[in-house]
Protein backbone atom coordinates (compact mmCIF):
# COMPACT_ATOMS: atom_id res chain seq x y z
CA UNK A 1 0.00 0.00 0.00
CA UNK A 2 1.53 3.32 -0.76
CA UNK A 3 2.09 5.64 1.76
CA UNK A 4 4.00 8.94 1.73
CA UNK A 5 6.45 9.55 5.09
CA UNK A 6 3.70 10.70 7.56
CA UNK A 7 1.79 7.93 6.84
CA UNK A 8 1.27 4.92 8.93
CA UNK A 9 0.40 1.05 8.19
CA UNK A 10 -3.01 0.42 8.60
CA UNK A 11 -4.19 -1.17 12.01
CA UNK A 12 -6.27 -3.54 10.21
CA UNK A 13 -2.83 -4.53 8.72
CA UNK A 14 -0.45 -5.08 10.84
CA UNK A 15 -1.58 -3.46 14.50
CA UNK A 16 2.26 -3.88 15.43
CA UNK A 17 3.98 -2.35 12.51
CA UNK A 18 0.99 0.67 12.90
CA UNK A 19 2.17 1.44 16.61
CA UNK A 20 5.97 1.23 15.90
CA UNK A 21 5.94 3.82 12.94
CA UNK A 22 3.40 5.76 14.74
CA UNK A 23 5.76 6.42 17.92
CA UNK A 24 8.88 7.10 15.69
CA UNK A 25 7.11 9.59 13.41
CA UNK A 26 4.77 11.05 15.89
CA UNK A 27 8.29 12.22 17.41
CA UNK A 28 7.30 10.61 20.75
CA UNK A 29 10.32 8.28 21.21
CA UNK A 30 13.43 7.11 19.57
CA UNK A 31 15.90 3.89 20.31
CA UNK A 32 18.35 4.18 22.59
CA UNK A 33 22.16 2.84 21.67
CA UNK A 34 21.75 0.11 23.83
CA UNK A 35 19.07 -2.60 22.92
CA UNK A 36 16.08 -2.36 24.79
CA UNK A 37 16.14 1.41 25.92
CA UNK A 38 14.77 4.53 24.16
CA UNK A 39 15.40 8.32 24.06
CA UNK A 40 11.99 9.63 25.24
CA UNK A 41 11.62 13.16 22.86
CA UNK A 42 10.03 16.37 24.68
CA UNK A 43 6.58 15.53 23.08
CA UNK A 44 5.93 12.43 24.21
CA UNK A 45 7.93 13.21 27.54
CA UNK A 46 5.06 15.87 28.05
CA UNK A 47 2.38 13.69 28.12
CA UNK A 48 4.64 11.50 30.83
CA UNK A 49 4.96 14.98 32.69
CA UNK A 50 0.86 15.60 32.26
CA UNK A 51 0.42 12.25 33.88
CA UNK A 52 2.99 12.43 36.56
CA UNK A 53 1.66 15.88 37.44
CA UNK A 54 -2.08 14.59 38.08
CA UNK A 55 -0.41 11.30 39.96
CA UNK A 56 1.67 13.35 42.07
CA UNK A 57 -0.70 15.60 43.21
CA UNK A 58 -2.94 12.96 44.20
CA UNK A 59 -0.29 10.75 45.85
CA UNK A 60 0.58 14.10 47.54
CA UNK A 61 -3.03 14.75 48.66
CA UNK A 62 -3.28 11.65 50.49
CA UNK A 63 -0.14 11.87 52.92
CA UNK A 64 2.52 10.30 50.96
CA UNK A 65 6.11 12.55 50.82
CA UNK A 66 8.31 11.72 47.64
CA UNK A 67 12.15 10.56 48.82
CA UNK A 68 14.59 9.21 46.92
CA UNK A 69 16.82 6.02 46.61
CA UNK A 70 20.10 4.60 45.23
CA UNK A 71 20.10 3.03 41.85
CA UNK A 72 22.20 0.32 42.71
CA UNK A 73 21.55 -2.10 45.24
CA UNK A 74 23.59 -4.68 46.98
CA UNK A 75 23.17 -7.95 45.80
CA UNK A 76 22.78 -9.53 49.34
CA UNK A 77 19.55 -7.71 49.65
CA UNK A 78 17.57 -8.91 47.04
CA UNK A 79 18.94 -12.08 48.63
CA UNK A 80 17.24 -12.29 52.19
CA UNK A 81 13.49 -12.01 50.31
CA UNK A 82 13.57 -15.63 48.16
CA UNK A 83 10.50 -15.38 46.27
CA UNK A 84 11.47 -11.65 45.31
CA UNK A 85 15.08 -12.58 43.98
CA UNK A 86 14.20 -15.60 42.18
CA UNK A 87 11.00 -13.30 40.17
CA UNK A 88 13.64 -10.72 38.97
CA UNK A 89 16.53 -12.92 38.34
CA UNK A 90 16.06 -13.41 34.52
CA UNK A 91 15.78 -9.70 34.43
CA UNK A 92 18.64 -8.08 36.66
CA UNK A 93 21.22 -6.02 35.34
CA UNK A 94 24.42 -6.48 37.60
CA UNK A 95 27.85 -4.41 38.16
CA UNK A 96 31.03 -6.15 38.93
CA UNK A 97 33.21 -3.93 38.24
CA UNK A 98 33.86 -0.03 39.38
CA UNK A 99 36.66 2.05 40.04
CA UNK A 100 39.01 0.31 37.89
CA UNK A 101 38.54 -3.00 39.68
CA UNK A 102 36.04 -5.87 40.92
CA UNK A 103 33.54 -5.06 43.52
CA UNK A 104 34.09 -7.30 46.74
CA UNK A 105 29.80 -7.48 45.91
CA UNK A 106 28.23 -7.35 43.17
CA UNK A 107 25.80 -4.76 42.56
CA UNK A 108 22.14 -4.65 41.46
CA UNK A 109 20.60 -2.18 39.39
CA UNK A 110 17.33 -1.47 40.68
CA UNK A 111 14.61 -3.43 38.70
CA UNK A 112 12.31 -1.87 41.77
CA UNK A 113 13.02 -0.46 44.67
CA UNK A 114 11.69 -2.59 48.19
CA UNK A 115 14.77 -3.96 48.84
CA UNK A 116 16.74 -0.76 49.32
CA UNK A 117 13.70 1.18 50.85
CA UNK A 118 12.85 -1.77 53.83
CA UNK A 119 16.38 -1.37 54.54
CA UNK A 120 15.82 2.10 54.95
CA UNK A 121 12.56 1.73 56.98
CA UNK A 122 14.44 -0.78 59.43
CA UNK A 123 16.50 2.26 60.24
CA UNK A 124 13.84 4.59 60.57
CA UNK A 125 11.35 2.76 62.25
CA UNK A 126 10.85 1.96 66.01
CA UNK A 127 7.61 2.78 67.30
CA UNK A 128 3.92 2.74 66.63
CA UNK A 129 4.12 6.64 66.86
CA UNK A 130 6.58 6.18 63.26
CA UNK A 131 3.58 4.61 61.63
CA UNK A 132 2.24 4.87 58.75
CA UNK A 133 5.17 5.57 56.81
CA UNK A 134 4.32 6.36 53.14
CA UNK A 135 6.79 7.13 51.07
CA UNK A 136 7.28 7.62 47.28
CA UNK A 137 9.57 8.16 44.46
CA UNK A 138 9.86 9.39 40.65
CA UNK A 139 12.68 7.04 39.44
CA UNK A 140 13.92 4.98 36.47
CA UNK A 141 14.36 1.18 36.82
CA UNK A 142 16.48 -1.38 34.76
CA UNK A 143 14.74 -5.28 33.59
CA UNK A 144 16.88 -7.09 30.96
CA UNK A 145 14.35 -7.04 28.26
CA UNK A 146 14.33 -10.27 25.66
CA UNK A 147 11.33 -8.87 23.56
CA UNK A 148 11.88 -5.07 23.85
CA UNK A 149 8.65 -2.81 22.77
CA UNK A 150 8.86 1.08 23.39
CA UNK A 151 7.26 2.47 26.12
CA UNK A 152 5.67 -1.06 26.46
CA UNK A 153 8.88 -3.11 27.57
CA UNK A 154 11.92 -1.48 28.01
CA UNK A 155 14.79 -2.24 29.64
CA UNK A 156 15.07 0.81 31.37
CA UNK A 157 11.87 2.85 32.14
CA UNK A 158 10.12 5.42 34.62
CA UNK A 159 7.94 5.11 36.85
CA UNK A 160 6.24 6.05 40.17
CA UNK A 161 6.65 3.56 43.38
CA UNK A 162 5.26 3.89 46.50
CA UNK A 163 6.45 1.80 49.35
CA UNK A 164 4.65 2.42 52.84
CA UNK A 165 4.76 0.52 56.34
CA UNK A 166 1.67 0.07 58.33
CA UNK A 167 1.32 -1.20 62.06
CA UNK A 168 -1.56 -4.17 60.73
CA UNK A 169 -3.34 -6.09 57.83
CA UNK A 170 -6.26 -3.99 58.15
CA UNK A 171 -3.99 -0.50 57.30
CA UNK A 172 -1.97 -1.99 54.59
CA UNK A 173 -4.71 -2.92 52.97
CA UNK A 174 -6.75 -0.06 52.79
CA UNK A 175 -3.21 1.51 51.84
CA UNK A 176 -3.30 -1.13 48.54
CA UNK A 177 -6.71 -0.61 47.84
CA UNK A 178 -6.39 3.62 47.96
CA UNK A 179 -3.10 3.09 45.15
CA UNK A 180 -5.41 1.20 43.42
CA UNK A 181 -8.03 3.42 43.60
CA UNK A 182 -5.33 6.56 42.62
CA UNK A 183 -4.38 4.29 38.98
CA UNK A 184 -8.52 3.98 38.39
CA UNK A 185 -9.04 7.56 38.58
CA UNK A 186 -5.86 8.75 36.69
CA UNK A 187 -6.78 6.40 33.77
CA UNK A 188 -10.55 7.19 33.55
CA UNK A 189 -10.28 10.69 34.14
CA UNK A 190 -7.07 11.39 33.06
CA UNK A 191 -5.97 9.22 29.81
CA UNK A 192 -9.52 8.47 29.24
CA UNK A 193 -8.78 4.48 29.71
CA UNK A 194 -11.69 2.46 30.87
CA UNK A 195 -9.57 0.15 33.00
CA UNK A 196 -10.82 -2.89 35.09
CA UNK A 197 -9.55 -2.68 38.87
CA UNK A 198 -9.38 -6.41 39.82
CA UNK A 199 -7.13 -8.83 41.78
CA UNK A 200 -4.47 -11.33 39.99
CA UNK A 201 -4.59 -14.54 40.60
CA UNK A 202 -1.72 -16.58 42.89
CA UNK A 203 0.50 -17.30 39.60
CA UNK A 204 0.42 -13.78 38.89
CA UNK A 205 1.27 -12.26 41.43
CA UNK A 206 4.37 -9.39 42.09
CA UNK A 207 7.38 -11.65 43.16
CA UNK A 208 7.12 -11.50 47.25
CA UNK A 209 3.51 -9.87 47.53
CA UNK A 210 0.66 -11.70 49.51
CA UNK A 211 -1.94 -10.16 47.36
CA UNK A 212 -1.56 -8.44 43.73
CA UNK A 213 -4.24 -5.52 42.37
CA UNK A 214 -4.30 -4.36 39.30
CA UNK A 215 -5.80 -1.99 36.75
CA UNK A 216 -6.52 -3.49 32.88
CA UNK A 217 -6.85 -1.78 29.62
CA UNK A 218 -8.21 -3.08 26.71
CA UNK A 219 -5.72 -1.72 23.59
CA UNK A 220 -8.03 -1.78 19.92
CA UNK A 221 -6.40 -4.64 18.86
CA UNK A 222 -8.15 -6.25 21.62
CA UNK A 223 -5.21 -7.48 23.67
CA UNK A 224 -4.69 -6.32 26.83
CA UNK A 225 -2.91 -3.56 29.17
CA UNK A 226 -1.35 -3.79 32.45
CA UNK A 227 -1.39 -0.18 33.46
CA UNK A 228 -0.88 -0.41 37.15
CA UNK A 229 -0.31 -2.53 39.95
CA UNK A 230 -0.85 -2.17 44.03
CA UNK A 231 0.27 -5.50 46.07
CA UNK A 232 -0.05 -6.10 49.67
CA UNK A 233 3.39 -7.24 50.86
CA UNK A 234 2.03 -8.70 54.49
CA UNK A 235 4.86 -9.18 56.70
CA UNK A 236 7.22 -10.58 54.21
CA UNK A 237 9.67 -7.86 53.33
CA UNK A 238 9.32 -6.53 57.12
CA UNK A 239 10.79 -10.08 57.78
CA UNK A 240 13.39 -10.49 56.21
CA UNK A 241 14.85 -6.66 56.47
CA UNK A 242 13.44 -6.58 60.29
CA UNK A 243 10.50 -3.78 59.85
CA UNK A 244 9.99 -3.76 63.20
CA UNK A 245 8.09 -1.18 65.53
CA UNK A 246 7.39 -1.65 69.70
CA UNK A 247 3.33 -1.15 69.84
CA UNK A 248 1.67 0.30 72.47
CA UNK A 249 1.57 -2.40 74.99
CA UNK A 250 5.39 -2.69 74.95
CA UNK A 251 5.32 -6.06 72.09
CA UNK A 252 7.89 -5.78 69.08
CA UNK A 253 5.27 -6.12 66.04
CA UNK A 254 6.57 -6.59 62.15
CA UNK A 255 5.21 -4.21 59.89
CA UNK A 256 2.79 -4.87 57.49
CA UNK A 257 4.18 -3.04 54.09
CA UNK A 258 2.89 -2.13 50.28
CA UNK A 259 4.12 -1.21 47.54
CA UNK A 260 2.65 0.36 44.28
CA UNK A 261 3.68 1.39 40.90
CA UNK A 262 2.70 3.42 37.49
CA UNK A 263 5.22 3.48 34.79
CA UNK A 264 5.62 5.39 31.16
CA UNK A 265 3.84 2.33 29.42
CA UNK A 266 0.94 3.94 30.02
CA UNK A 267 2.01 6.71 27.39
CA UNK A 268 1.67 2.99 25.34
CA UNK A 269 -1.68 2.55 26.38
CA UNK A 270 -3.02 5.97 25.51
CA UNK A 271 -1.42 5.75 22.35
CA UNK A 272 -2.85 2.27 21.82
CA UNK A 273 -6.62 2.73 23.36
CA UNK A 274 -7.27 6.04 21.36
CA UNK A 275 -4.85 6.02 18.19
CA UNK A 276 -6.47 5.48 14.59
CA UNK A 277 -4.95 4.55 11.25
CA UNK A 278 -3.85 8.61 10.67
CA UNK A 279 -1.89 8.63 13.97
CA UNK A 280 -2.07 9.81 17.27
CA UNK A 281 -5.56 10.63 18.92
CA UNK A 282 -4.54 12.45 22.54
CA UNK A 283 -6.86 13.01 25.38
CA UNK A 284 -6.93 16.85 26.05
CA UNK A 285 -5.92 16.29 29.56
CA UNK A 286 -2.71 14.65 28.70
CA UNK A 287 -2.13 16.72 25.44
CA UNK A 288 0.93 18.34 24.70
CA UNK A 289 -0.84 20.32 23.06
CA UNK A 290 -4.62 20.63 22.77
CA UNK A 291 -5.29 23.34 20.42
CA UNK A 292 -2.81 23.38 17.86
CA UNK A 293 -3.60 27.48 15.37
CA UNK A 294 -2.43 27.20 11.72
CA UNK A 295 -2.26 30.64 10.46
CA UNK A 296 -2.51 30.74 6.63
CA UNK A 297 -1.63 33.13 4.01
CA UNK A 298 1.65 34.64 1.89
CA UNK A 299 3.22 38.00 2.38
CA UNK A 300 1.46 40.44 4.41
CA UNK A 301 -1.26 38.37 4.82
CA UNK A 302 1.02 35.80 6.65
CA UNK A 303 2.13 38.71 9.42
CA UNK A 304 -1.40 39.73 9.62
CA UNK A 305 -2.78 35.55 10.18
CA UNK A 306 0.14 35.26 12.36
CA UNK A 307 0.18 38.00 14.78
CA UNK A 308 -3.80 37.18 15.32
CA UNK A 309 -2.51 33.51 15.67
CA UNK A 310 -0.70 34.40 18.44
CA UNK A 311 -3.21 36.47 20.49
CA UNK A 312 -5.74 33.88 20.06
CA UNK A 313 -3.20 31.43 21.55
CA UNK A 314 -2.14 33.94 24.55
CA UNK A 315 -6.02 34.10 25.29
CA UNK A 316 -6.62 30.62 25.26
CA UNK A 317 -3.52 29.80 27.62
CA UNK A 318 -5.05 32.38 29.99
CA UNK A 319 -7.98 30.43 29.35
CA UNK A 320 -6.31 27.50 31.06
CA UNK A 321 -6.17 26.00 27.16
CA UNK A 322 -2.59 24.55 26.22
CA UNK A 323 -2.37 26.22 22.82
CA UNK A 324 0.36 26.08 19.99
CA UNK A 325 1.17 28.07 16.94
CA UNK A 326 1.95 26.60 13.64
CA UNK A 327 4.31 28.82 12.06
CA UNK A 328 6.18 26.56 9.96
CA UNK A 329 5.77 29.08 7.07
CA UNK A 330 8.01 26.45 5.01
CA UNK A 331 5.72 24.17 4.52
CA UNK A 332 2.42 23.97 3.38
CA UNK A 333 -1.22 24.34 5.40
CA UNK A 334 -2.21 20.43 4.05
CA UNK A 335 1.14 19.26 5.53
CA UNK A 336 1.14 20.96 8.66
CA UNK A 337 -3.22 19.87 8.99
CA UNK A 338 -1.72 16.11 8.30
CA UNK A 339 0.92 16.71 11.06
CA UNK A 340 -1.36 17.50 13.13
CA UNK A 341 -3.63 14.87 12.52
CA UNK A 342 -0.68 12.41 13.14
CA UNK A 343 0.25 13.94 16.12
CA UNK A 344 -3.26 13.66 17.50
CA UNK A 345 -4.04 17.37 18.79
CA UNK A 346 -7.41 17.27 20.00
CA UNK A 347 -8.64 20.89 18.45
CA UNK A 348 -7.12 22.44 15.28
CA UNK A 349 -7.92 25.87 14.15
CA UNK A 350 -7.47 27.01 10.78
CA UNK A 351 -7.03 31.00 10.72
CA UNK A 352 -6.76 32.13 6.97
CA UNK A 353 -7.41 35.67 5.98
CA UNK A 354 -11.08 35.51 5.02
CA UNK A 355 -11.56 33.92 8.31
CA UNK A 356 -9.60 36.86 9.79
CA UNK A 357 -11.84 38.77 7.71
CA UNK A 358 -15.17 37.03 9.43
CA UNK A 359 -13.75 37.36 13.10
CA UNK A 360 -13.75 33.19 13.14
CA UNK A 361 -11.37 30.48 12.60
CA UNK A 362 -12.12 26.79 11.60
CA UNK A 363 -12.30 24.39 14.10
CA UNK A 364 -11.63 20.79 13.22
CA UNK A 365 -11.75 17.92 15.86
CA UNK A 366 -9.27 15.06 16.02
CA UNK A 367 -12.52 12.97 15.62
CA UNK A 368 -16.06 13.47 14.67
CA UNK A 369 -18.03 13.91 11.81
CA UNK A 370 -19.01 17.46 11.81
CA UNK A 371 -15.70 18.80 10.03
CA UNK A 372 -15.07 22.42 9.70
CA UNK A 373 -17.29 24.12 11.96
CA UNK A 374 -16.59 28.44 12.39
CA UNK A 375 -15.52 29.44 15.90
CA UNK A 376 -15.66 33.02 16.89
CA UNK A 377 -11.98 34.43 17.55
CA UNK A 378 -13.52 36.52 20.54
CA UNK A 379 -15.72 33.73 21.96
CA UNK A 380 -12.91 31.14 21.42
CA UNK A 381 -11.25 31.35 24.87
CA UNK A 382 -14.39 30.82 26.59
CA UNK A 383 -16.18 27.90 24.20
CA UNK A 384 -12.95 25.93 23.83
CA UNK A 385 -12.57 24.35 27.03
CA UNK A 386 -16.00 23.10 26.74
CA UNK A 387 -14.99 21.34 23.51
CA UNK A 388 -12.22 19.76 25.13
CA UNK A 389 -13.84 18.23 27.53
CA UNK A 390 -16.60 16.71 25.81
CA UNK A 391 -13.65 15.47 23.28
CA UNK A 392 -12.28 14.00 26.71
CA UNK A 393 -15.68 12.55 27.53
CA UNK A 394 -16.02 11.53 23.77
CA UNK A 395 -12.85 9.07 23.96
CA UNK A 396 -13.46 7.69 27.29
CA UNK A 397 -17.00 6.61 25.86
CA UNK A 398 -15.68 5.15 22.40
CA UNK A 399 -12.99 3.18 24.50
CA UNK A 400 -15.55 1.64 26.88
CA UNK A 401 -17.88 0.59 24.14
CA UNK A 402 -14.75 -0.69 22.22
CA UNK A 403 -13.43 -2.82 25.78
CA UNK A 404 -17.55 -4.10 25.86
CA UNK A 405 -18.09 -4.83 22.38
CA UNK A 406 -15.13 -7.38 22.63
CA UNK A 407 -15.59 -8.95 26.27
CA UNK A 408 -16.99 -12.12 25.64
CA UNK A 409 -18.75 -14.07 28.47
CA UNK A 410 -18.89 -17.77 28.16
CA UNK A 411 -18.85 -20.87 30.24
CA UNK A 412 -17.73 -23.05 27.08
CA UNK A 413 -13.95 -23.78 25.74
CA UNK A 414 -14.57 -23.21 22.13
CA UNK A 415 -16.10 -19.87 22.38
CA UNK A 416 -13.85 -19.10 25.38
CA UNK A 417 -10.64 -19.39 22.37
CA UNK A 418 -12.72 -18.02 19.96
CA UNK A 419 -12.96 -14.73 22.38
CA UNK A 420 -9.58 -14.65 23.80
CA UNK A 421 -8.36 -14.48 19.88
CA UNK A 422 -9.80 -11.03 19.67
CA UNK A 423 -10.85 -9.76 22.52
CA UNK A 424 -11.56 -10.78 26.41
CA UNK A 425 -13.06 -13.48 27.85
CA UNK A 426 -15.20 -13.83 31.10
CA UNK A 427 -14.84 -17.06 32.34
CA UNK A 428 -15.07 -19.29 35.70
CA UNK A 429 -11.50 -20.27 36.80
CA UNK A 430 -10.32 -22.49 38.90
CA UNK A 431 -7.15 -20.88 39.94
CA UNK A 432 -4.23 -23.42 39.69
CA UNK A 433 -1.39 -22.62 38.00
CA UNK A 434 -1.29 -25.84 36.21
CA UNK A 435 -4.28 -25.31 34.65
CA UNK A 436 -3.35 -21.43 33.72
CA UNK A 437 0.14 -22.64 32.11
CA UNK A 438 -2.33 -24.91 29.84
CA UNK A 439 -4.25 -22.21 28.62
CA UNK A 440 -1.64 -19.57 28.13
CA UNK A 441 0.01 -22.85 25.84
CA UNK A 442 -3.01 -23.24 24.03
CA UNK A 443 -4.59 -19.80 23.52
CA UNK A 444 -1.66 -17.30 24.17
CA UNK A 445 -4.11 -15.97 26.93
CA UNK A 446 -3.73 -15.71 30.75
CA UNK A 447 -5.70 -14.27 33.44
CA UNK A 448 -5.80 -10.45 33.65
CA UNK A 449 -7.74 -10.18 36.77
CA UNK A 450 -10.61 -11.17 39.24
CA UNK A 451 -13.05 -7.85 38.63
CA UNK A 452 -13.51 -6.38 42.15
CA UNK A 453 -17.10 -5.27 40.56
CA UNK A 454 -17.45 -8.05 39.35
CA UNK A 455 -20.97 -9.98 39.89
CA UNK A 456 -20.74 -13.33 41.64
CA UNK A 457 -20.65 -16.20 39.65
CA UNK A 458 -20.42 -20.10 40.09
CA UNK A 459 -19.74 -23.22 37.78
CA UNK A 460 -16.81 -24.87 36.42
CA UNK A 461 -13.43 -24.08 35.22
CA UNK A 462 -13.62 -23.51 31.59
CA UNK A 463 -10.73 -25.08 30.73
CA UNK A 464 -10.52 -28.22 33.40
CA UNK A 465 -13.97 -28.33 34.95
CA UNK A 466 -12.91 -28.14 38.25
CA UNK A 467 -14.73 -25.56 40.70
CA UNK A 468 -14.56 -22.02 40.14
CA UNK A 469 -12.28 -20.75 42.85
CA UNK A 470 -13.00 -16.87 43.32
CA UNK A 471 -16.96 -16.71 42.86
CA UNK A 472 -16.84 -14.22 39.98
CA UNK A 473 -16.11 -14.66 36.48
CA UNK A 474 -12.01 -14.04 35.56
CA UNK A 475 -10.81 -11.82 32.73
CA UNK A 476 -8.31 -13.57 30.27
CA UNK A 477 -6.97 -12.30 27.21
CA UNK A 478 -3.41 -12.02 25.63
CA UNK A 479 -1.65 -9.43 26.79
CA UNK A 480 1.48 -7.01 26.56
Amino acid sequence: MARDDRGVTPQSEDFSAWYNELVAKARLVDRGPVKGTMVIRPYGYRMWELLQQELDRRIKDTGHENAYFPLLIPESYLRREAEHVEGFAPELAVVTHAGGKELEEPLIVRPTSETIIGEMMAKWISSHRDLPLLLNQWANVVRWELRPRLFLRTTEFLWQEGHTAHAGEADAMAETMLALDLYTEVARDIAALPVVPGEKTARERFAGAVRTFTIEGMMRDGKALQAGTSHYMGTNFARAFEIEYTSDAGRLELCHTTSWGMSTRMVGGVIMTHGDDKGLVLPPRLAPYQVVIVPIGRGEQAERTLAAARDLAARLAAAGVRAHVDDRDHLSPGYRFNDWELRGAPVRLELGPRDLEAGTALMVRRLGDEGKVPVSLESAPRELPGVLDDFQAFLLRRATEFRDAHTVVTDTWDTFVEAVGSGWALAPHCGDAVCEEEIKASTGATPRCVPLDGPPATGTCVRCGAPSAYGKRVIFGRAY
